[in-house]
């Protein structure tokens, strides 16, 4: 049997996403040459990845001449929605509140961060709604 087709982004796939976010419609080619040496990987693996992220409906292609231009379809914050629905599913159960506090326990979370938290929340209570937006799960 297959491996089950993921909606998730490899670290490959995040990194050729990242690129077409910044640069916008761009051939294979310039994608390599766009590469640092430290990340840099080898043009049939970029194809082979980009075919994969159009699979999984993430870029799209047009035809210039005999080159094929990608795209992406998915803008980056949709892209990190979906990641962090994944995460929130697979790890808390889709407890919002346990993610939260998960991270509330990271030692390395700045009083600055905390206080943006705060204001997030509190920002989030008040916002007008059905009542239900500041309610804990």
């Amino acid at each position: 049997m297959p491996p089950r087709k993921s909606p998730t982004l490899t670290e490959a796939e995040l990194r050729l996403m990242k690129m077409l976010w910044q640069r916008g419609e761009s051939a294979v080619g310039d994608l390599v040459a766009a590469m640092t040496e430290s990340d840099a990987l080898a043009y049939n693996s970029v194809l082979t990845t980009i075919r994969i992220l159009e699979k999984k409906g993430y870029v799209t292609h047009r035809q210039e001449g005999r080159a094929f231009i990608y795209a992406p379809c998915v803008a980056e914050g949709d892209a990190s929605k979906v990641e962090v629905r994944h995460v929130l599913q697979r790890f808390f159960g889709n407890s919002r509140e346990k993610l939260l506090l998960s991270l509330l326990g990271d030692e390395e979370i700045t009083p600055a961060e905390l206080q943006r938290l705060k204001d997030a929340i509190q920002e989030n209570a008040n916002a007008p709604g059905d009542g239900q937006r500041g309610r804990a799960e």
